[in-house]
């Protein structure tokens, strides 16, 4: 059976720092793109980055820019987001997903979870004071 289960959310101060994990059982991780999407409470679901299973290019909504980076080990089948400089509006339930990266726009990107093939149940990430 395929899985994917995610783990490092937690509650942190804004400021801080959390590294999610994403752990793929059933199949390989290089089967396809990564991605990180997150749902706030009340609000829809959003892409927040993804990266290529081919050239290991990375996207980034703007909110994530030079805050969050993707990165995947295909040897250990776990891809990551690290998160730094947390900020309340990052609280959310966060989901990795694998599949293709679904990107509109070119400076500032939109990441659709149309291409999206299998899903985690996701990781609360949860930051206040």
């Amino acid at each position: 059976q395929v899985h994917l289960v995610e783990s490092g959310g937690g509650l942190v101060q804004p400021g801080g720092s959390l590294r999610l994990s994403c752990v793929a059982s059933g199949f390989t991780l290089d089967y396809g793109a990564v991605a990180w999407f997150r749902q706030a409470p009340g609000k829809e679901r959003e892409g927040v980055s993804c990266i290529s299973s081919t050239d290991g290019g990375t996207y980034y909504i703007d909110s994530a820019k030079g805050r969050f980076t993707v990165s995947r080990d295909n040897a250990k089948n776990t891809a990551y987001l690290q998160m730094n400089n947390l900020q309340p509006s990052d609280t959310a339930v966060y989901y990795c997903a694998v599949g293709k990266c679904l990107i509109k726009g070119l400076d500032s990107v939109t990441i659709h979870d149309d291409g999206m093939e299998y899903w985690g149940k996701g990781t609360l990430v949860t930051v206040s004071s």
